[in-house]
């Protein structure tokens, strides 16, 4: 089993940049699969990017492709969510998640995922 908090979110203006992360407990953070989701209000959560364990497998949603970064640390047992050129449109609570899996899964369905944490807001100004 592994805990998940994200930290980081916060407000910004349109075309600036954030970096989200996700601390995991446990010591067996390089065998999980990690992605970041986010639910803006009134909204259904829609996946935003995803990392395989040693990080070789990555895959974004179309609408955050070339402005956001996922990337992670197995040493640090943290994932990152780099954000820039922020949109309005990217204001939403962002959570990440996780799951136990082989070395180059990769997922975009939020079913597929074991762990959640409680969520980051980013709020981005127009």
């Amino acid at each position: 089993q592994v805990h998940v908090a994200e930290s980081g979110g916060g407000l910004v203006q349109a075309g600036g940049s954030l970096r989200l992360s996700c601390a995991a407990s446990g010591r067996t953070f390089n065998t999980y699969t990690m992605g970041w989701f986010r639910q803006a209000p009134g909204k259904e959560r829609e996946f935003v990017a995803t990392i395989s364990r040693s990080g070789s497998s990555i895959y974004y949603a179309d609408s955050v492709k070339g402005r956001f970064t996922i990337s992670r640390d197995n040493a640090k047992n943290t994932v990152y969510l780099q954000m820039s050129s922020l949109k309005p449109e990217d204001t939403a609570d962002y959570y990440c998640a996780a799951v136990s899996a082989g070395n180059y899964y990769i997922s975009s369905r939020s079913a597929s995922y074991d762990y959640w944490g409680q969520g980051t807001q980013v709020t981005v100004s127009s």
